[in-house]
């Protein structure tokens, strides 16, 4: 068990974690070595959108937002934002921190809901950017620049139309 959990995701906003009901004791800037950023699990709500997901990436590092959870028990409040485990399996990582190692439960997209031909909206990414203060300048301006269905005229409509 751990009192930490990672969120790369749209969870790295704070205040959807509080309306999520996750009660947290602090928060700090997180990294884990081997890992990449990937949109590429499939909204099960719609097919044709994408959320985060963190891939095998030996030369990769994901930084992300950790939160010291009030109670160890906690972490199952998010279970059923994540589809857990269904969508997403919990598991705990080793995250790197100012204050040294931690070990952190992490939600891995399960091999059936991913799809590397999506993109995320872009709601769903601002959730994303809100984390702003817990990640590197350079990480916070590639995913600053990544491409979105809102960003392309018409491509909503038409995944919607092909279910694609």
């Amino acid at each position: 068990m751990s009192e930490y959990y990672f969120a790369y995701g749209s969870n790295m906003n704070a205040n959807r974690m509080i309306e999520r009901g996750l009660r947290f004791e602090r928060a700090l800037s997180g990294k884990i070595q081997g890992l990449g950023l990937a949109f590429n699990k499939r909204a099960a709500d719609a097919p044709h959108r994408s959320y985060a997901n963190v891939v095998y990436a030996p030369d990769g590092c994901v930084e992300g937002v950790l939160y010291q959870l009030k109670e160890l028990d906690e972490i199952i409040k998010m279970d059923p934002f994540e589809g857990s485990p269904r969508l997403y399996s919990r598991e705990i990582y080793l995250v790197h921190t100012d204050e040294g190692p931690i070990p952190a439960w992490v939600y891995i997209a399960n091999r059936a809901m991913i799809s590397d031909d999506l993109k995320p909206e872009r709601w769903y990414l601002e959730h994303l950017l809100a984390g702003k203060p817990y990640l590197t300048e350079g990480y916070y301006d590639v995913l600053a620049q990544t491409q979105c269905l809102d960003d392309v005229p018409g491509l909503i409509d038409a995944k919607q139309e092909t279910g694609a």
